[in-house]
């Protein structure tokens, strides 16, 4: 809308229509089109300066005078559904055009529509959601600042570092102490962080850390932590890491990480703390009251706009909160087992000699070859060297398996009897034949590094010593030589040494000279 009679006094001024159309923020035509009609009606400042804005229209434009009554929009309704996912105000503006039109009414151009909708914000005291929506991001980070907690067992302070959460449409916010900056800290925070607000947004915004990205690039896909995308994949979030040293990308993480550090760090500073679980349980009462304290610039806290506005647009969390996983690297043996944290699972015996994936959760290990699940199995906790085997894993006729415990007599009984002895008794200790072959396997080939005369005599010593002796055992006599120095003394023993014998001769006894 046209400041008519604004435009009239700064021309009194002596501006130029360029510095009114700055001043005023109009198009430099619009005050050109006042001049002129100005100048055709003969109406200028010293008869205009008493009249109302309407009685100058009528003067300047009597025949077809500026129509101030404008259709105006509904800016409740807009404000409202701007909280909407992929709604800007471009998109409502030309619904709003598109409603003019057919019912034949004049409509606002687009920046009055934006002028007039920051108005409608400003005098209501609300805040114009325009680059964040409600359950749209949650932004998280490390803090840069960290606090102290004194280990008594060392007698030393140990670090704690702060992870924050932030929700940036109502800057609600979750902050939990940690002892380092692991994926498995990293991981749990953010279900703590999931719990407390009680829902979940669509997107996760990270930043550029190992422990949640991997790779990041910049005109390429970020590659991530492959533990951090399962937990994302499981909550339904999309993981969309700030750009490389683009701050302004989690500017509201950013803030908030200060608010926080100001609010808790400042008010602990000067006490001092044992164990995490007490400091978190401080950190998380100062933090609820950093939540409910009440905005200065607008109406209420981080946790009523949040209640208010944001935790219906919030995705629901699953039943179960995700069980963090670990990822490892494993070889199927011959006996088609891959050993796990010291632990053996059976493998589908097709599957020998490949390098799979292992996914090991608190009660499961899964393995995967090539990304495709082969099989499960239950975890085995307790004492070393367990074994979880399925029937279904092994080979259904063993004389198509390369190996099986025939091969494995006949290659003991070319090195002696005390390994043959050794490698029957390996086989007698496991319930399935296939349990033995890599410890077999593993003694046998000792004697390719150390002879097949230095095993045998390796594998009595340590039957003569141990009731079930190991490949550790037999591998740890023949690494010190205790081999050789049992041979040497044995082979002293039988030689019969005369070196100091007393010879009389055939002339004592009376024989021939």
């Amino acid at each position: 809308m046209r400041d008519l009679k604004r435009i009239l006094e700064l021309r009194f001024e002596n501006h130029s229509q360029r510095e009114i159309a700055r001043m005023l923020k109009v198009s430099r035509n619009t005050v050109r089109d006042v001049f002129d009609a100005a100048d055709a009606a003969g109406v200028y400042w010293n008869t205009a300066y008493n009249l109302s804005e309407s009685q100058i229209n009528e003067l300047l434009f009597p025949s077809n005078g500026i129509d101030v009554s404008y259709e105006q929009p509904d800016y409740a309704y807009v404000h409202k559904e701007l909280l909407k996912v992929g709604v800007s105000l471009k998109m409502l503006w030309k619904e709003y055009v598109d409603q003019c039109k057919s019912t034949h009414k004049v409509y606002l151009k687009y920046s009055a529509f934006c002028s007039n909708y920051s108005s409608y914000v400003k005098k209501n005291k609300l805040t114009m959601h325009i680059t964040h929506k409600p359950g749209d991001k949650i932004m998280v980070d490390w803090d840069g600042k960290t606090m102290k907690v004194h280990d008594r067992s060392l007698n030393q302070d140990v670090t704690a570092y702060m992870f924050v959460a932030v929700l940036p449409f109502s800057m609600y916010c979750y902050v939990e102490a940690c002892p380092r900056m692991d994926s498995k800290n990293w991981i749990n925070c953010h279900i703590h962080a999931f719990e407390y607000f009680g829902g979940v947004s669509r997107i996760l915004v990270p930043d550029n850390l190992k422990t949640g990205v991997t790779e990041h690039k910049k005109y390429e896909d970020p590659v991530l932590n492959k533990s951090y995308q399962e937990m994302a994949d499981y909550y339904g979030m999309a993981v969309i890491p700030a750009r490389v040293k683009m701050p302004k990308d989690k500017g509201a993480a950013e803030g908030s990480v200060f608010s926080m550090a100001t609010t808790i760090i400042g008010i602990l500073r000067n006490r001092t703390f044992f164990t995490f679980e007490s400091l978190n349980k401080v950190i998380y009462i100062e933090m609820n009251k950093l939540n409910n304290e009440e905005f200065q610039k607008r109406e209420g806290s981080r946790k009523s706009v949040y209640m208010n506005e944001e935790k219906e647009y919030m995705n629901p969390l699953p039943e179960h909160p995700f069980e963090l996983s670990e990822w490892k690297m494993a070889t199927v043996q011959l006996n088609y087992h891959i050993q796990v944290e010291k632990m053996n699972y059976s493998i589908p015996y097709e599957y020998v000699g490949k390098r799979v994936e292992v996914k090991l959760t608190k009660d499961t290990v899964t393995v995967y070859y090539k990304k495709n699940q082969i099989c499960q199995h239950k975890r085995l906790y307790g004492h070393r060297n367990q074994y979880s085997t399925n029937e279904a894993h092994m080979p259904k006729n063993h004389q198509l398996f390369q190996w099986n415990k025939e091969r494995f007599m006949n290659w003991a009984a070319t090195i002696g009897p005390s390994t043959v002895e050794l490698i029957t008794l390996m086989f007698s200790r496991y319930k399935v034949e296939e349990q033995a072959y890599k410890g077999c396997l593993s003694i046998l080939k000792l004697s390719d590094k150390y002879s097949q005369a230095r095993l045998e005599n390796a594998c009595k010593l340590a039957l003569s010593r141990l009731s079930n002796p190991t490949y550790k055992n037999i591998k740890l006599i023949l690494e010190s030589g205790q081999d050789e120095v049992k041979r040497e003394t044995e082979r002293m023993i039988n030689k019969e040494d005369t070196t100091y014998a007393f010879t009389r001769g055939a002339e004592y006894y009376g024989g021939k000279k």
